[in-house]
């Protein structure tokens, strides 16, 4: 008698094309980065992810991991409507999906073709400068890159409303960058190591800004021409761009110390 064959369910890695499945490894290294780098907010706020060549889907972490839990194969895929299309099996698929969280990345996701990854935090140094009238003035290097180039979208409670979605939208405007007022900071680009390097100095940027405001001392402050220039030096049709750079040593970085964010 012919012994029964045995089979197991595909697992994500099986079932997702290369392309994706890379995304998926960047994207949980970002994850893991935000956390190494003081940026999460314990499990809220949200790294997503495109799936490539498919516009209208778009990968998202399960509601209720910390950070240095998320995996490449944890991740939801979901539509832009907010139907969940692909789960993992087993105890990534029991978490649910953040509506409200949903409903920031879906704007951007539908209305900017260009940008395949959006980030949003929640830093203390990024929720303060939310809280300044003036926003992020230009008073570094880092700062200046965001010079004329970031959007604010003034605060609207935690909702499921989809309606501010297209203000969301339109508040973003061609930027890359969005200031939430009184609640935080979104970046946004082609790929998860361009939002990254984004994010990364922007929350930079508003770190040395709350030092800066906090020390009490005279401020000296950079034309608005030299900052115009370093903006579109530093912007997207500018010739400097580090994150091809700096992702590989962060991964390097993250090799070393736990590699099962690729599991």
């Amino acid at each position: 008698m012919t012994a029964a064959v045995q089979t197991r369910p595909a697992s994500v890695r099986d079932r997702v094309s290369d392309a994706e499945w890379k995304v998926r490894t960047d994207l949980a290294a970002c994850y893991r980065l935000v956390a190494k780098y003081g940026m999460s907010d314990l499990i809220y706020n949200h790294i997503t992810a495109k799936v490539p060549g498919d516009a209208k889907h778009f990968l998202i972490n399960p509601f209720g991991l910390l950070y240095t839990e998320i995996t490449a194969s944890c991740f939801y895929t979901l539509d832009l409507d907010g139907n969940v299309v692909d789960k993992p099996d087993g105890e990534f698929g029991e978490f649910p999906v953040n509506r409200a969280g949903f409903m920031i990345h879906s704007a951007v996701h539908g209305a900017r073709p260009d940008l395949n990854c959006v980030m949003h935090t929640h830093t203390r140094a990024g929720m303060a400068v939310s809280a300044m009238k003036q926003g992020l003035l230009p008073l570094t290097q880092s700062a200046m890159r965001f010079y004329g180039a970031i959007g604010f979208h003034d605060y609207e409670q935690p909702t499921v409303d989809m309606s501010e979605r297209d203000r969301i939208a339109r508040d973003l405007g061609p930027h890359s960058t969005l200031i939430l007022r009184n609640h935080g900071l979104v970046a946004c680009g082609p790929s998860v190591q361009d939002t990254w390097n984004l994010m990364y100095w922007l929350e930079t940027a508003c770190q040395v800004q709350v030092d800066v405001l906090a020390s009490g001392a005279e401020v000296s402050m950079p034309s608005a021409e030299l900052a115009a220039q370093m903006a579109k030096r530093y912007g997207p049709q500018g010739k400097v761009n580090f994150s091809p750079m700096e992702w590989p040593a962060l991964l390097r970085q993250l090799d070393r110390e736990d590699p099962s964010y690729k599991t």
